[in-house]
């Protein structure tokens, strides 16, 4: 893969080879590999350099799940059942006198 940089300046080829990488791979892991950076490296860089990730998805498919998100639906039943009686309590048992 060639690259090739408008200017001599560090933080530009920096975050383009950033990018890039990340472009290539899909994720962090691939991204930090093909750079030979630690994740937590590159995660430093895409906050350094302002990069947007994971670069937001377009296309009818997630057209169609965002709207399936975003429907209203009415809510269930709580998962717990209402008690319906007072709950027992047990009184501490008197010690024994075996004599």
């Amino acid at each position: 893969m060639t690259i090739t940089l408008q200017t001599f300046n560090l933080a530009d080829a920096e975050r383009t080879l950033c990018e890039q990488a990340l472009r290539t791979e899909g994720t962090l892991v691939g991204a930090a590999m093909r750079l030979g950076i630690t994740r937590h490296s590159l995660k430093r860089r895409i906050l350094k350099h302002d990069i947007s990730w994971p670069i937001p998805r377009t296309g009818p498919a997630v057209a169609l799940f965002h709207a399936a998100a975003t429907q209203s639906t009415p809510l269930g039943a709580p998962h717990t059942a209402p008690r319906t009686s007072a709950p027992t309590v047990l009184a501490p048992s008197a010690p024994s006198q075996n004599q």
